[in-house]
């Protein structure tokens, strides 16, 4: 969003007068009190300035809101008069509703803001100037002014009131092609997408888009309004595809997906055209598609390999580790997902590895291979303790504690299977340690750990038993 610098506000002389009485006082001044001032202030005034004009007595009187307003109707700008009383009814109705939800809202009256005041007053009057003279990119070039100067998280809805105002008056600029219209259909995009109507939101952006197709416009700051059009479609494309496919509507996603993906090439920015590969490749395996998710994910990976990107590339191969996986393939899954670690903890990308070592600790946990799976889980769970997060460690400490169970549950019912005497004295020396044991097969006895298993289940702090806490995990 464009900042512009302070305003060279030309105040009338009523403004500038009640302006000098600045700043109003924030506490409550009883009835009786205003009174009894207004009294004095008479007294004082005719006595000692007898040459005082009403204008002047009324700017010492008056709030500046309401100096302001006399001196638009005085100067005839009444549309202005009329939007700045809407707005600052709406201003008050938002801060008492708010004041009621929170006991924590400070957002202070228009009334003691003469700088807001200032800017409506110098914008609107311009802009209703030149409405009547037909100027309609200056009536533009001010609205959009106040929309920027009140693009703030307290007045974000004064902004998106201006945007709509720009937006009906672009439709009437022509000189200039049709820009102005596509910078307005840009705003609203984001209005609606800011609101969370996706749909709306979308619909602007394609108009956005179909506007700035075979244009070198740029705004501002140098960037070309289509490219901007592409990002902002895309991304929206994909935050209406998040939807659909939370409510398993998965055609649905896959057809906006890929008009996102089309749009992407369009843009000539690979990043994107990637992303955009990614997110139809994942709608395509949550239908079941494997062989087409496969194909769109390997294109994802040719992307981030031509553009030397790693990250990309990581997260390409734990996109398909993933097909691979539902599709049976686990030697192969394997195979991506080593690569996916090792690119991960190459670039510090903990949260990567967390779910790269998650998904190989599964794997072999489900083929029965349960030292490599507690070797996976563990290197998860070291990886979290680094990120602090607690959500993580817990998640992770409690499949490593699987992982650790099971392989245990092994070791002992092949000692028991055994039933020698060498498996025997293991087993009862375990029940009287609760050392970790494990099994050789080749020498055909134990093998007895250094450090006790409970020393190494508190390092998850966690025992077997606490799985029992979380639901849907089970040994």
């Amino acid at each position: 969003m464009t900042t512009f610098p302070p305003v060279p506000v030309t105040r009338p002389r009523l403004a500038v007068l009640a302006r000098e009485k600045l700043p109003c006082s924030a506490r409550a001044v009883p009835r009786t009190q205003l009174i009894k001032e207004k009294d004095d202030i008479d007294h004082y005034l005719e006595k000692n300035f007898k040459g005082l004009s009403k204008e002047e007595v009324a700017a010492h009187r008056n709030s500046y809101k309401k100096s302001i307003c006399v001196d638009m109707l005085r100067n005839g700008y009444h549309k202005s008069f009329t939007e700045l009383f809407t707005l600052a009814e709406q201003w008050d109705a938002l801060r008492h509703a708010a004041e009621v939800r929170s006991l924590f809202w400070r957002q202070r009256p228009l009334e003691e803001q003469p700088d807001k005041l200032d800017n409506f007053y110098h914008y609107l009057t311009r802009a209703e100037a030149a409405e009547r003279k037909r100027y309609y990119e200056e009536v533009y070039n001010n609205l959009y002014a106040l929309a920027c100067y009140f693009d703030n998280s307290e007045d974000k809805w004064v902004r998106n009131h201006f945007y709509e105002r720009c937006f009906n008056i672009a439709k009437l600029i022509k000189a200039d092609g049709g820009k102005k219209e596509a910078e307005a259909q840009a705003h609203m995009g984001l209005l609606f997408e800011e609101e969370g109507e996706l749909l709306e939101a979308a619909q602007h952006y394609e108009a956005f888009h179909e506007l700035t197709q075979g244009r070198i416009w740029k705004n501002e700051t140098g960037q070309f309004l289509n490219l901007l059009a592409c990002e902002s479609l895309v991304r929206t494309y994909k935050l209406l595809s998040d939807r659909m496919l939370e409510n398993k509507e998965y055609k649905q996603a896959i057809k906006i997906l890929i008009k996102a993906s089309e749009i992407a090439k369009e843009g000539s920015d690979r990043n994107m055209e990637g992303e955009a590969a990614l997110c139809l490749g994942s709608a395509h395996l949550a239908a079941g598609e494997y062989e087409t998710a496969l194909r769109v994910l390997r294109r994802y990976s040719e992307i981030a390999t031509s553009m030397g990107d790693d990250l990309n590339l990581g997260r390409a191969y734990e996109a398909i580790a993933k097909v691979l996986q539902s599709q049976g393939k686990m030697t192969e899954a394997i195979g991506y997902l080593e690569k996916a670690v090792k690119i991960a903890r190459n670039n510090f990308q903990s949260l990567d590895v967390i779910r790269a070592c998650t998904m190989l600790g599964d794997i072999y946990n489900e083929k029965g291979q349960y030292s490599e799976a507690s070797e996976y889980f563990q290197q998860a769970f070291s990886a979290s303790v680094e990120l602090m997060k607690m959500a993580l460690m817990d998640e992770t400490k409690v499949h490593y504690g699987i992982a650790r169970a099971h392989q245990m549950m092994l070791t002992m019912t092949d000692y028991i299977e055994t039933a020698d005497i060498d498996s025997l004295n293991c087993l009862l020396s375990w029940k009287e340690s609760r050392t970790q044991i494990k099994y050789d097969p080749i020498l055909g006895k134990a093998k007895r750990s250094t450090v006790s298993y409970s020393q190494q289940l508190e390092q998850l702090s966690m025992s077997v038993l606490t799985t029992t806490h979380f639901k849907g995990k089970h040994l």
